[in-house]
């Protein structure tokens, strides 16, 4: 579980930083060929560039989860046999005793 936390925490903070990053040296000219662009041209191309980066930072914390082995996460054993419990019992038109359920009715 902390693995896991872990690879969330530095994906959102990739998100946070590299647009930022980005939009910063555009608009301090510190990445080269940006001073020949005009204002509205810096501001779309360093706008789209940040939006892109994030974009990237999605995809790849996406492929990481998608490459988590799956056999290593067990569910509560206890909480399925609850929820199989309250599907049945909404599948077979019993009332059930929680308020909450009434309340909805």
């Amino acid at each position: 579980m902390a693995g896991v936390m872990q690879k969330f925490l530095v994906a959102s903070m990739f998100m946070w930083i590299l647009p930022i990053a980005i939009l910063y040296g555009f608009n301090n000219n510190l990445l080269p060929g940006s001073t020949t662009l005009s204002p509205h041209s810096l501001t779309l191309l360093s706008g789209f560039l940040a939006v892109v980066s994030v974009n990237v930072v999605i995809v790849f914390y996406i492929c990481l989860a998608l490459k988590e082995p799956t056999a290593k996460h067990k569910p509560d054993a206890s909480f399925v046999a609850e929820a199989k419990d309250s599907v049945k019992k909404l599948t077979s038109g019993v009332t059930s005793t929680d308020p909450a359920l009434k309340k909805q009715e």
